[in-house]
C-alpha cells in the first residue's frame, strides 16, 4: 500500500511540474508588444527599396488624348479644350428617373405579351375566357422570370423598384411564380373590363365600331390596373404597420 501511495504522489508531482513548465513557456502578451517595431529590419527594407535615380513624376493627365495616345477632333470640345476622363460620370440611362424606367419596362413587356398571345394565337383563342387565362399566365410568367429580376439587376441599395412590384421578394423563391400567375389572372380580368367600358363609350358615338386588343393600349391598361393594385397593397401594408406601432407603443 505504501508503494502505491508513493507512486500516486510521484505521478501527481510530475503532472504539476509538466504543467508549470508549459505555463512558463507562454510569454504574457501586453499591448506594447503589438507596437514593438523591428526598426533594424525596417531600415534594411527601406535601404533595399531605395532607388537614388527616382524622380517624382508630374501630375497624371486625365485628358483622353494623353491617356489613349490618339489625337482626334472628337477628344476636343467646341471651345478647344481637351476632353477628360470622368470615372464618376453617370451614363444617360442612370439619369432617367427610376419610376419612368419601371413604367416603361412594365408597359413594353405587357405589349409584347399582347403581341405574341392575343395577336399571334388569336386564331386559336376563340373564347374570351381562354384569352384572359392564356394572357394572364403569360404575364405572370414574364413578370416573375424577366421583369422582376430585371428590376433587381437595375436597383441600387435603396430598393427603389420595390414600389413597382406586387411581390418584392427574391426571384429565387418558387412561390412567387404561382402568386404572380394568380395575380395577373385578376389583372387580365380587370383589363378585359377596361376594354368593355371603352367599347361601351365608343358605341355611344358609333354603334358598329369596336376597339380590339392591340399592344399599345393593352400595355397602358395593364400598367394602370397593376399600379392601382400595388397602391392598394402598399396602403394596406402602411395601415397595418401603423396600427402595430400604436399597439407596441401602448403596451410599452
Amino acid at each position: 500500500m505504501t508503494g502505491k501511495y508513493h507512486f500516486v504522489g510521484y505521478f501527481s508531482k510530475s503532472i504539476i511540474r509538466l504543467f508549470m513548465a508549459k505555463k512558463k513557456k507562454f510569454k504574457e502578451t501586453t499591448i506594447e508588444d503589438f507596437y514593438d517595431l523591428k526598426l533594424e529590419q525596417v531600415d534594411e527594407l527601406v535601404a533595399a527599396l531605395r532607388d537614388d535615380s527616382y524622380q517624382p513624376q508630374d501630375d497624371i493627365s486625365m485628358n483622353i488624348s494623353d491617356c489613349t495616345g490618339v489625337s482626334s477632333p472628337d477628344n476636343v470640345t467646341r471651345r478647344g479644350k481637351q476632353k477628360q476622363f470622368d470615372p464618376y460620370k453617370r451614363d444617360w440611362l442612370n439619369r432617367i428617373p427610376a419610376w419612368l424606367k419601371a413604367i416603361f419596362i412594365k408597359w413594353w413587356f405587357a405589349g409584347a405579351v399582347c403581341w405574341f398571345i392575343d395577336i399571334g394565337l388569336g386564331a386559336y383563342l376563340v373564347d374570351g375566357l381562354d384569352t384572359v387565362v392564356a394572357t394572364g399566365l403569360a404575364l405572370g410568367l414574364v413578370t416573375d422570370v424577366l421583369v422582376n429580376p430585371l428590376f433587381r439587376f437595375m436597383e441600387a441599395d435603396k430598393r427603389e423598384y420595390n414600389a413597382y412590384m406586387m411581390f418584392p421578394f427574391p426571384f429565387k423563391a418558387f412561390w412567387t411564380f404561382f402568386a404572380n400567375v394568380i395575380y395577373y389572372f385578376l389583372v387580365m380580368y380587370c383589363v378585359s373590363w377596361c376594354y368593355t367600358g371603352l367599347n361601351a363609350l365608343i358605341h355611344l358615338a358609333s354603334p358598329t365600331t369596336n376597339w380590339y386588343m392591340e399592344p399599345l393600349l393593352f400595355g397602358v391598361f395593364c400598367v394602370i390596373v397593376d399600379m392601382a393594385f400595388i397602391g392598394i397593397k402598399d396602403l394596406i401594408v402602411y395601415l397595418v404597420k401603423k396600427s402595430a406601432k400604436k399597439e407596441s407603443a401602448l403596451n410599452a
